[in-house]
């Protein structure tokens, strides 16, 4: 009856043998980015610590004509199946007796990565001789992705938090999310223009195609770049993820 129902709507139904055939599909899928995306996260850890280029690592290996699929850091997980169905997954695996190790090492990993371009931004401006505290900070994208409205489970929140936490005045631009409201801080978009030009650093958190990266770098005192957004582009004011 399922497959007859999608198959009004959609062009290729694949069927399975039971639902739970089907939830378990959906569940490695997400499992398989999530881990993955965890893997690539490490990578910038380790690669952050020993002063090499993880985007040029990558972008090397992805050369190998198989056997490697490229997946790319950034400063967390978010949208509503990536950071969740992996953790339902590991839950009910409990239930059955089986420690889903792999899902909560790469969960881990995941949620290290806002404190991490937290403390990008932190070393960053240190090296410009300014503290975090009291220090203008703009984040551009608060969208869990690139092009669209969706901030559920967005890092950009978790790295608005933090940043005010240590005392940074904190404004963000996005083009599809004029306010960010949760947990009783409020944040309302800002000119994006402006904020560019009055932040002590801009941090790239969501590569929105829209963003003008060339004007980003030509008026901004300093950049935290954790999407490889200004890839190809030069600058001493660049800190990349």
């Amino acid at each position: 009856m399922g497959q007859l129902f999608y198959s009004q709507a959609l062009q290729k139904v694949v069927g399975v043998s039971s639902t739970q055939v089907a939830e378990m599909v959906k569940s490695l899928e997400n499992t398989f980015r999530m881990i993955n995306i965890g893997l690539a996260n490490e990578m910038a850890l380790m690669c952050d610590r020993m002063g090499i280029n993880v985007w040029e690592v990558i972008d090397a290996a992805a050369t190998k004509p198989f056997g490697f699929m490229p997946f790319y850091p950034g400063p967390g997980l978010g949208g509503h199946c990536i950071p969740i169905d992996p953790f339902y997954l590991s839950w009910k695996t409990r239930q059955a007796g089986i420690e889903a190790r792999f899902i909560e090492l790469a969960g881990y990993i995941n949620g290290q990565m806002p404190p991490f371009v937290v403390d990008k931004v932190q070393n960053a401006l240190n090296d410009a001789a300014k503290p975090v505290k009291g220090s203008r900070i703009h984040i551009l994208g608060v969208a869990y992705k690139r092009d669209i409205a969706d901030w559920r489970e967005s890092p950009a929140v978790d790295i608005l938090h933090l940043l005010e936490r240590r005392g940074a005045e904190v404004s963000y631009s996005d083009p599809y999310v004029p306010v960010v409201s949760l947990d009783g801080h409020h944040w309302v978009a800002y000119d994006c223009a402006r904020g560019v030009e009055e932040a002590d650093c801009v941090v790239i958190v969501t590569d929105h195609g829209s963003f003008d990266y060339r004007f980003v770098v030509e008026r901004a005192r300093l950049i935290v770049d954790t999407r490889n957004a200004l890839k190809g582009m030069t600058s001493e004011k660049i800190v990349r993820l």
